[in-house]
């Protein structure tokens, strides 16, 4: 990993992507090619997305969970606009130029209403929607310039108040296509191509913004002034110009300044933080950017965004910087609530950012334990990291702790420039944290680009800042208490990311409020009184002693000794959190370093045999080897003999054996459709009982080593370890073997390699069955005490899902575990969403753990999730072996398909049009037949096709095997000529393969005149049966009318026509006839001109 460039010290907040709407859009079947999101909007509450279906989708932001779908037969939703006072309205704008509100009247429980609607821009592409801030009234503008308004009403009202219609009114008309709109306080700003225009909308006045055109789409918005000094004062005007300029204009579009962007944009941009991939700083990427800003967005904290196709630009107007720039692909669209953003990009596909302070961002990566990208932040922004007053929410522990996290095998770059950087860390009482508090303890400055000193008033002294600091030091403690919860992570509804934290810093100047770090948490009725007492003693105490020891004890500061102390203590600490479960201590264990230097001694003593390809490549060598090395392990390692302590080995194997208790919450009447729902664990621990009950009862899970044994030894144990399991698992003769498999992985889990063993038990899962089950047993166990197993035992599968997903880089086996109680408790809702973790885990892993039919569903979520034209290669690269070919097109055909007795008669034959039922996985059925094979699998297949009544795969194989007279049988017994005419339909392709056809078709009705199947079949379309008179027609239009009788005559068929078929015959003569006659005209034409150029 190449060493992370540094950030300067100007920027101070990132854009972030903590959650991914990709599930979203699966579940919504919006990631498809035919279906996609085509606009956005969103509020406090909901998340807007319209479909180039007609259909509107409204998201709770909360959990992500869809609650209501509204559709549109007058087009694709082009435009969505939510009503920022009543979020129960809602504008929508469709490609036919309607534009209706929607009363959604959730909180009354009532269905949707259409309130108003509006035909004024019939035909017309609308362009943008805005609600008034205080009525319930859009503006509504269009390509050609027309605004317009449209007032709702409300049910809310009264009764009959929903039934009054009010007119739609066109505000203006202006010179060219209306690119935004905006509306404050009675007043609508208008962007069109040329110009800005303000209207008032009671007095009914017009006037231009500026006087100088522009050409192109370019944005205006109102910033309201609101907040600090400012308060109180008129809202202003920003509207966009070419060459990154931007004027700021009055309330009564007077033009005020211009301000330039182009030269402040000569910067590098900031990676955005997100958990797809790492962020990378370019310092060298810089050159002015001449923008066109298409659009111009209110946003955040006194903050001005706007984007292109491919970045997003966030300004501080008041002083003119540019707060960051950050490059993003494909941006077509984004809706904004306060500090959050959502993206649309070109493919349909949904990003949710958040612009946070990079103290807010990384203590949010922390908490996700996101620790490579929360160091990598760190790293590159560690100008704003390192100074004091990111201590009160990054306190050094927190660092220091995020350094310990890091593996020092896959980031010792990472590991070492984080180091630096805690080197550098600022104190948070530091006197000389900061330049500017060497001016003055009361007040600070900052130097505008003008030249101007803005001086700001501090409005605590030095001593309120220690009080201050002490609050937040004990608050940062008490944090570091409480586990990670979803509800406690997300955002306070209706506060965004700066004015929280100025409100924060507010608060903690206006007086000291004790937050007490008490270890438990019982109801404050319940508390004692002395407890109280004596937990402040304590506190005041150990605060005392803290800050005297600040003040006095200067060396204290350096660097390398505290941190190693801290490290001590963190790595001290941390023993235990490697899983909470109750581990067994073995008291009776050796713990001399004579025993550990003879266990070195024998391992380095087997590795360096191993070494010798003669003895690596001879199995009875390797196996000899790894023999003798066992038995030193078993004199060093070994638990203590069962007889000793059965007592104590039975909590262990109760504490790690993963019991179906936790799924049981379900009702009763469940139980029933547990085999076809939701397979508990216990089912297959059932399955596999004569195999698992010995070892359970003989062997406990040893999850940690019994001893401390030094990290050189334990890598080279856990080479030998590994080894030794994969030779005892695949080897065929056991009787020499010391130990099985199953008996050592469980004796020694803690010495292996864990991706080694699972892809051993994916490799060995028919034969050694227990081996795989007491792996995942183990898996469990070690998974246990994650936070993951937290959350998924709330039972809520979204949330659980997004947590597993920004867990990224993800561990195969650890991945695996959390799946495994997923399905456990969701059953196959659950399985249906593992497709965004491939490859890390493969469809092997899941056909272990669930049910055959949740499998299939699964799979062929998995392959419908690519795109159309890879899904084919990419099913044949899931087919190892070749063997599970068939496997999977048999489970295909066997569930989620029509019953045998509708397909089938009961001497085998098809019945009539039972081609036409729906197979559920006919798709995936499909693909499995196009994949390229040899005759026999082939051949296997079809016979597979017509056992199981799959008709359309059948004849598909038939063609593919040559078998074209057995196609030909078949569908004159479907009785369907479509199946000849389709473009994927068995069409003869000679007179012979006619005569053949026409014949079946003969002895067909001829069996269907005896056995009375004539009147069953005379209900249905007589156009789609298959009959001699209506193949004679085809094979008419094939060869002509006269060859076709001919051909007739010839298979000794006695067909008497029907008046139609005979002037159909007449018609294909006549067409025939002059047909021929052009042609022969055309031939007479080309050879007189011929013989002209030739004389």
């Amino acid at each position: 990993m190449p060493r992370i460039a540094v950030v300067p010290d100007v920027h101070s907040h990132v854009l972030a992507e903590f959650d991914c709407l990709d599930p979203l859009l699966s579940t919504l079947r919006l990631d498809s090619s035919r279906l996609k999101c085509t606009c956005l909007a969103v509020s406090r509450k909901w998340l807007a997305l319209g479909t180039s279906a007609g259909g509107l989708h409204l998201i709770q932001k909360e959990g992500w969970k869809q609650r209501l779908i509204l559709t549109h037969k007058e087009g694709s939703v082009t435009q969505v606009s939510c009503c920022p006072h009543d979020e129960d309205f809602i504008a929508v704008a469709t490609s036919q130029g309607l534009v209706l509100v929607w009363e959604l009247q959730l909180e009354r429980r009532g269905r949707p209403e259409r309130v108003a609607v509006s035909w004024e821009h019939r035909d017309q592409n609308i362009t943008a929607l805005c609600w008034d801030t205080n009525a319930l009234k859009v503006f509504i503008g269009d390509t050609t310039g027309k605004v317009s308004s449209l007032r709702a009403a409300s049910t809310k009202m009264g009764k009959g108040s929903g039934f009054v219609m009010f007119p739609v009114q066109t505000v203006t008309t202006v010179d060219s296509k209306v690119v935004q709109l905006g509306y404050q306080d009675s007043r609508l700003l208008v962007s069109s191509l040329s110009r800005c225009y303000l209207c008032d909308t009671e007095k009914e006045k017009f006037w231009r913004v500026g006087n100088k055109e522009r050409d192109g789409e370019y944005g205006a918005c109102f910033f309201p002034q609101n907040k600090g000094l400012m308060a109180g004062q008129p809202p202003l005007l920003y509207c966009a110009r070419p060459g990154s300029r931007i004027w700021e204009a009055s309330f009564n579009g007077d033009v005020l300044s211009t301000q330039q962007f182009k030269q402040v944009l000569n910067c590098p941009p900031l990676p955005l933080i997100t958990y797809r991939n790492e962020p990378q700083y370019n310092p060298s990427q810089k050159s002015p950017q001449s923008i066109a800003f298409p659009k111009l967005l209110y946003f955040g904290d006194q903050n001005l965004l706007t984007w292109t196709d491919s970045a997003i630009y966030i300004f501080t107007p008041h002083n003119g910087h540019v707060l960051l720039w950050t490059e993003l692909k494909d941006v077509l669209d984004i809706a904004v609530y306060r500090s959050e953003l959502f993206c649309l990009h070109g493919a349909g596909r949904l990003s949710h950012l958040s612009l946070l302070s990079v103290e807010r961002c990384v203590e949010r990566l922390l908490r996700r334990e996101s620790w490579p990208l929360a160091a990598s932040v760190c790293c590159m922004l560690q100008h704003t990291i390192s100074i004091s007053r990111a201590r009160k929410s990054i306190p050094i522990e927190r660092l220091e702790h995020l350094r310990s996290q890091l593996s020092s095998s896959t980031h010792p770059e990472l590991i070492g420039q984080l180091d630096e950087v805690i080197a550098k860390l600022e104190p948070l009482d530091s006197a000389c944290s900061s330049r500017r508090s060497s001016i003055s303890s009361h007040e600070s400055f900052n130097v505008l680009d003008c030249g101007i000193y803005r001086v700001i008033s501090r409005r605590g002294s030095r001593s309120d800042e220690e009080t201050s600091s002490l609050m937040n030091q004990s608050a940062s403690e008490e944090e570091q208490l409480k586990e990670f919860s979803f509800a406690q992570e997300e955002d306070e509804v209706g506060h965004d990311a700066q004015s929280g934290e100025r409100l924060e810093a507010e608060r903690s100047e206006q007086g000291l409020q004790f937050h007490l770090p008490i270890s438990f948490r019982t109801k404050p009725p319940r508390i004692a009184l002395q407890a109280v007492k004596d937990s402040v003693s304590s506190f005041v105490k150990k605060t005392t002693e803290k800050i005297n020891t600040l003040q006095m004890n200067s060396e204290l500061w350096q660097r390398p000794d505290l941190r190693e102390g801290i490290h001590a203590e963190m790595s001290a600490n941390s023993a235990p959190f490697l899983e909470d479960a109750d581990i067994e201590v073995y008291p009776d264990m050796p713990n001399t370093e004579s025993e550990l230097l003879e266990l070195q001694s024998a391992t380095e003593h087997a590795i360096f045999q191993i070494q010798d390809p003669l003895v690596l490549l001879d199995p009875h060598f390797l196996e000899e080897t790894l023999q003798e090395w066992l038995k030193a392990l078993e004199r060093i390692l070994r638990p203590a003999q069962p007889s000793d302590t059965d007592e104590d080995a039975e909590p262990l194997s109760n504490t790690y054996s993963h019991t179906p208790e936790e799924s049981t919450e379900e009702p009763t009447e469940n139980s029933l459709q547990e085999d076809t729902e939701m397979p508990p664990e216990a089912e297959r621990n059932r399955q596999l009982a004569s195999e698992n009950e010995t070892v359970a009862s003989e062997e406990a899970l040893r999850l940690v080593s019994p001893i401390a044994l030094p990290s050189d030894l334990l890598v080279n144990l856990t080479q030998l370890a590994t080894l030794y399991a994969e030779l005892s698992c695949f080897s065929k003769e056991t009787k020499g073997q010391e130990l099985s498999c199953a008996t050592f992985l469980r004796r020694y889990f803690f010495l292996l390699d864990r991706e080694r063993i699972r892809r051993m038990c994916l490799l060995c899962r028919q034969e050694q069955q227990d081996v795989q089950s007491s792996f995942i047993e183990a898996m469990l166990g070690v998974t246990q005490s994650s936070k993951v197993v937290e959350i998924i035992h709330r039972g809520d599968l979204q949330r659980s899902l997004r947590y597993l997903r920004e867990l990224q880089p993800w561990s195969p086996p650890v991945l695996i575990a959390h799946l495994h109680r997923l399905y456990e408790k969701h059953g196959e809702a659950a399985v249906r969403c593992f497709a965004p973790f491939y490859p890390t885990v493969t469809p092997a892993d899941v056909m272990q753990m669930a049910h055959k039919s949740h499998f299939l569903a699964y799979l062929d979520n998995l392959v419908l999730s690519q795109p159309e034209e890879q899904r084919l290669s990419f099913l044949q690269s899931l087919l190892e072996p070749e063997s599970l070919r068939q496997e999977w097109f048999e489970l295909a055909l066997s569930n989620d398909a029509p019953q045998r007795c509708d397909t089938m008669t009961p001497e085998g034959q098809p019945r009539w049009n039972s081609h036409c039922f729906s197979w559920g996985y006919g798709r995936l059925l499909a693909l499995l037949i196009q994949l390229p094979a040899d005759f026999s699998s082939k051949q296997k297949m079809a016979e597979t096709c017509r056992d199981h009544g799959y008709w359309t795969g059948y004849l598909h194989l038939c063609c593919e095997l040559q078998s074209r007279p057995e196609a030909f049988q078949t569908i004159c017994q479907l009785d369907d000529i479509s199946l000849l005419e389709d473009p994927d339909g068995v069409e003869p392709q000679n007179l012979a393969e006619w005569k053949l056809l026409i014949q079946l078709a003969q002895d067909g009705s001829q069996t269907s005149d005896v056995n009375g199947d004539t009147l069953s079949n005379s209900s249905a379309d007589c156009s789609r049966k298959i009959n001699p008179e209506a193949l004679t027609l085809r094979l008419a239009r094939t060869v002509g009318p006269e060859r076709a009788v001919a051909v007739l005559e010839e298979c000794g068929v006695q067909l008497s026509l029907s008046p139609h078929s005979q002037l159909v015959c007449e018609l294909l003569k006549v067409a025939e006839k002059r047909q021929r006659a052009t042609i022969q005209t055309m031939l007479e034409r080309c050879d007189r001109f011929l013989w002209s150029q030739h004389a």
